[in-house]
Formats: structure tokens, C-alpha cells, sequence
């Protein structure tokens, strides 16, 4: 059985990332990348399908964990009646190979620790074949993937598995480095686990004093902008939404899917929140990454592309996985792909925008594509779209997606108008009155005082609570506020917000599922905005409580289970909370409200 998801914490190294239990259990690794199949697989099945063990023998009496300040270095802490001892895992940032490094520090006293290395590829399914090249060196082979294991532990094969006991005492270090490459090239050279320590921490410390946020809730802002940027595959600049795939949305249920791709809504919302925080060096190499994954029409762009710009993300299940919890099926690739959703558009406009404010250095190639994007948005706005939770119903006139639409044209616009590019600017702001009108009168219902989730629907929809937040309408609009009015009669529960009605049903799955967590944050920004300071700072610090001991949260909440549910650690979640911080911080003058300018 796996932890809870809200017992893990992240390590990564910029291209790929695992997940580290509570009891010294990394049950979910992906090796090269963030979209490989697994190594390591317990997460979705068994630990028969990959996991790798570090802990103490017998019962321990207290642990506890942190991460190293402004780092994603772990350091879980163990403690027995014979003494205690650190474990410090984390993942050296590539040069040219890829290393997982776990070491076991002796604090007081004998601690008898106690290994296992269950290797599995694809997903739990191939066992790779095991030799031992000297006492201290394991090769584990499978096809075109090679795993060196190399530490001073005494080790031996034991079920398909390789285990190791042995003891660590006070001041005495044992270490493990576990490393990556490809199995038709000689193993790579050995990594100094001492060493990469020292470099690791260095990357991360120096990367961190770049934050210029320094307002009251510092430290937690901070834990989530390290977690954005550890989803940030290096190489291309491409951002995953989250590092994990199938990690239900409801306990036990079937809406479970792969979240190891980017998405262009999920990264240009993760770029807003670094650019917030200073950060121009990921805006820039994103921007380079979306020229390359969306060259060609903008009528063949798609809403999500894997981290190097692939474009064909087909998806199926595994069955031989049992899910996590039984949450099956288990799926890799996603066929929301292929879907349209008209957001992303706007996303994407307001994101080159907001780097162009932010004295991005300019790029023509920039402009021609928001050109090119804004002609495209005028040609497809009319039309239905399967939206921002990307339903697999039938596509529908969403609201949230028009509104999206209107911020393409809008910010277009200004790049005309406050930056002096060239553009058919009175087409576009014809164009963006006509979207503006519409959105208002079809989106917009009367008897419940409210913008809803479709034309024609009376169904409510916690996307409309972005309406004020990109400047479509002012907070103090009174359609606006029967918006936010509604949404806390009928979508709040236990003091979070759901995404929309649970009457609704997707393609025939089953409704409910936990308060997605970014729509909260969604309603403290329009606290904010309307001068509800002491509710938005209320929702926030209750929020913030949902954060596991490390400062790490999934996508939803399960009000009733008390438990984190969905992908994790989620980048939409984390974006949502820098956002809101930066808002409680700046007072009066939110991001939200000069980028409505």
C-alpha cells in the first residue's frame, strides 16, 4: 500500500523528479525524463513494481523532515532507541548523466538501517537483469536503460530485489548513488556523493536569492516557486503540469490521468507567477520553447505538447497496475490533446504580454506569433470547445472560454498601444468589443445574478471568478459581485470551492470529486480586489494549512476524507498560491489588477 499522497515530498534534478515517503520509500520515478516510463512504480500498484527502501530496522519512535532552506534537498530525520540518523536525498542537477544520491547520516548512538531496491521498468513490467561488476558497483540492464547502483553498503540479491543491512553510528556517513544512462554506452563515470551535495545545494541556494518577493509569507511562497521551478524541464524549457500520472481525483474512482506533459495554460500561469517573483530567465527560455512546439498554423497549435514539443501524446491504460488505491485505470499519454479549448489562447497572449512589461528582452519572432494567434482567435471564438477542466462530453460554449478569447484580442491590442508594434488594431478592437458584448448577454444569467459555466446554461462554474482577475470586468462591477455571491452559496463546501455543479457529468464518469484547490485561491484574489481583506487573508491561511509538512500540495482537497487527492505536487496549485500571496502583499496594486490596464 502507498503513503497518503500528502506524505511525499518532491526531489528533482530539471529533468525528471521522484517522490520520497515519509518512511524513506521512493515510490515514483520516471528515468531519463519526466514522461519515461517508470523505474520505480509503487505509487500506482505494489512495491513488487518498483520502489527503493532506506530506513531503520524496527519500530521508530519519531521522524521528521525538511527541506534544506531554499533548496530541494530532503532531510528526513529518523530516531530509534538505539540512536538516530538523517536521510538526505536528493538528485544533482545534470551534467551528463542523471543521478539519484540517498545518504545516511549517523546522528547519536547505532541506528541498523535496513535497503531495498525493487528496479522496474516500464511501469512495473520488466525486471532488468542484475550483475555485479566489483563490491561496491551494481548494473541493473533493461533493453536501452542501464542503472548503476554504487555504495560501500553490503548488499545481495533477494527475490528479484536487491537488500542490504548494515549499520550507521554518530558522525559516520554511508552513502548510495543511483545513476541513469544509456545501456549501449560504458557506465559513467562516478559521482562524488559528498561533492554533488556541496554543487546541488549551491544551485539551488543561488537560484533562490534571485526571489524578489519578500513579503509576509516568504518562506511559503519561496517552497512553492523552488517546486515550479523543479517542474521546469531544463533541456527545452518546457514545464510540466505535474510530475505524476493517474492519482485519482476521487479516492478509489476512475478520473485519474497523466499530467507529465505541458500544458500551455498550466505553463504560462507558472511563468506569470515567476515573472511576478523575478524570475525572466524560465519566461525566456519557455518563450523559445513554445516558437518551436507551436511552429506552423496556429490552427494545428494544440492545448498541451510533451516537454521536448512532441506532439502525438496518445493515450492508454496499463493494466497491470492497480492504481493508487485501486484508482484504475491507470493511464500514460492524454487525449485532451486533440481537444479545442480557447483559453489557452488568451493564456498565452497575456504571458508573452506580461514578459514584454517585465522588459523581457524583445523578439520578433514573439510578435509575429501573437499576430498570427490573434488572426486565428478571430476565426475560431465562435466556436464550442470542450473548455478549462477539458471535459470529454460533448464541447460546449463555455464562458471562461470567450473571456480567455477577449484577453487574446485585449493584450494584442496593447501591444500596440503601449509598446508601438504593428497590427490591424481597429480590426482587433472592433473584434474585442463584439466578444465582450457577447460574453456579457449569453454568459451571463439573470435569474441567478450570475456569469455561468456555458451560454444558456444555469450551472456555475468557479473559472467565471477569473473574469475581474484578467480584467474583462472591475471588481466593483455588480455582475461581478452576484458571481462571487453565487459561488459562495453553491459551490462552497467545508469553506473551499469546487470547480462547478457536481450534476454535471464527463463522458459518462461518475461525478464528485475534492475542491479543486486553485479555485479558492481564485476567490481570495476576488477578496482582494473588492476589499475583503480579512476574508481573503482567512481563505488563504486555511489553504496555506492544507500544505503537507513540506509545503507541497496536489491539485484537490477531499473535504470529507481530510485528504489531498489528484496529481501532486500540482502546478496549478502552487501558481495559485504565489498569485494570492503577491495580491495579500501589494495591496492595492495587484498583479491581477495591472494586467486589466
Amino acid at each position: 500500500m502507498p503513503s497518503r499522497i500528502e506524505d511525499y515530498a518532491l526531489i528533482g534534478d530539471g529533468e525528471t523528479a521522484a517522490l520520497v515517503g515519509r518512511d524513506g520509500s521512493i515510490d515514483w520515478l520516471c528515468w531519463p525524463r519526466f514522461d519515461s516510463p517508470a523505474c520505480f512504480a509503487a505509487l500506482l500498484g505494489s512495491p513488487e513494481n518498483g520502489r527503493w527502501l532506506l530506513a531503520p530496522i524496527g519500530s521508530t519512535t519519531c521522524r521528521s523532515r525538511r527541506y534544506r532552506d531554499g533548496t530541494m534537498i530532503l532531510e528526513t530525520c529518523f530516531e530509534t532507541d538505539e540512536g538516530s540518523c538523517t536521510v538526505v536525498d536528493f538528485m544533482p542537477i545534470r551534467g551528463s548523466q542523471s543521478d539519484l544520491v540517498r545518504m545516511v547520516i549517523g546522528q547519536t548512538g547505532r541506528v541498523r538501517m535496513h535497503t531495498q531496491l525493487i528496479m522496474r521498468f516500464d511501469y512495473g513490467s520488466i525486471v532488468p537483469w542484475v550483475t555485479r561488476s566489483s563490491n561496491q558497483t551494481r548494473r541493473l540492464v533493461a533493453g536501452p536503460d542501464l542503472v548503476t547502483l554504487r555504495t560501500t553498503a553490503p548488499l545481495h540479491g533477494e527475490g528479484l530485489s536487491t537488500v542490504g543491512t548494515f549499520d550507521v553510528v554518530a558522525g559516520e556517513t554511508v552513502a548510495f548513488v543511483l545513476t541513469w544512462s544509456p545501456s549501449h554506452l560504458a557506465p559513467p563515470r562516478p559521482v562524488n556523493p559528498a561533492q554533488a551535495l556541496v554543487d546541488t545545494e549551491r544551485f539551488w541556494c543561488e537560484w533562490s536569492a534571485h526571489c524578489t518577493y519578500h513579503g509576509p509569507w516568504r518562506e511559503i511562497v519561496h517552497r512553492s516557486l523552488l517546486t515550479l521551478k523543479a517542474l521546469i524541464y531544463h533541456p527545452t524549457g518546457g514545464i510540466v503540469a505535474a510530475p505524476t500520472t493517474s492519482l485519482p481525483e476521487q479516492l478509489g474512482g476512475t478520473r485519474n490521468w497523466d499530467y507529465r506533459y505541458c500544458w500551455l495554460r498550466d505553463a504560462t500561469l507558472t511563468l506569470l507567477a515567476l515573472m511576478d517573483a523575478g524570475y525572466y530567465g524560465e519566461a525566456a527560455a519557455w518563450r523559445d520553447w513554445l516558437l518551436r512546439a507551436i511552429a506552423g498554423s496556429p490552427s494545428q497549435a494544440q492545448i498541451m505538447y510533451g516537454i521536448r514539443g512532441e506532439r502525438m501524446l496518445q493515450e492508454w491504460e496499463i493494466p497491470w497496475l492497480a492504481g493508487y488505491e485501486g484508482a484504475r485505470p491507470v493511464r500514460t499519454g492524454n487525449a485532451a490533446h486533440a481537444q479545442l479549448q480557447l483559453d489557452v489562447f488568451g493564456e498565452v497572449m497575456d504571458c508573452l504580454h506580461q514578459a514584454r512589461r517585465g522588459a523581457l528582452r524583445e523578439d520578433g519572432a514573439a510578435w509575429n506569433l501573437q499576430c498570427a494567434l490573434t488572426e486565428h482567435v478571430e476565426q475560431v471564438w465562435t466556436q464550442a470547445d470542450q473548455g478549462l477542466w477539458e471535459v470529454r462530453s460533448g464541447p460546449q460554449h463555455f464562458t471562461h472560454s470567450k473571456v480567455m478569447a477577449w484577453v487574446a484580442v485585449d493584450r494584442a491590442i496593447q501591444g500596440v498601444e503601449n509598446f508601438g508594434l504593428e497590427g490591424p488594431v481597429d480590426r482587433w478592437r472592433a473584434l474585442r468589443a463584439k466578444i465582450h458584448s457577447e460574453v456579457c448577454e449569453r454568459g451571463y444569467s439573470t435569474k441567478l445574478q450570475s456569469f455561468v459555466q456555458a451560454y444558456g446554461s444555469e450551472l456555475l462554474d468557479a473559472s467565471c471568478l477569473l473574469i475581474p482577475l484578467v480584467g474583462f470586468l472591475p471588481p466593483s462591477d455588480p455582475r461581478v459581485q452576484g458571481t462571487v455571491r453565487c459561488i459562495e452559496d453553491r459551490l462552497m463546501r467545508d469553506g473551499l470551492v469546487r470547480r462547478y455543479d457536481t450534476v454535471q457529468t464527463d463522458d459518462g464518469l461518475p461525478p464528485g470529486e475534492g475542491s479543486f484547490l486553485a479555485c479558492s485561491f481564485w476567490l481570495a484574489d476576488n477578496y482582494i480586489l473588492m476589499g475583503r481583506d480579512a476574508e481573503a487573508r482567512a481563505l488563504f491561511e486555511r489553504l496555506i494549512a492544507l500544505r503537507n509538512d513540506v509545503g507541497l500540495l496536489s491539485e484537490e482537497y477531499d473535504v470529507r476524507a481530510g485528504r489531498q487527492v489528484g496529481n501532486f505536487p500540482q502546478a496549478f496549485s502552487h501558481v495559485a498560491l504565489v498569485d494570492t500571496a503577491i495580491n495579500l502583499s501589494r495591496q492595492p496594486a495587484t498583479p491581477a489588477e495591472q494586467r486589466a490596464r
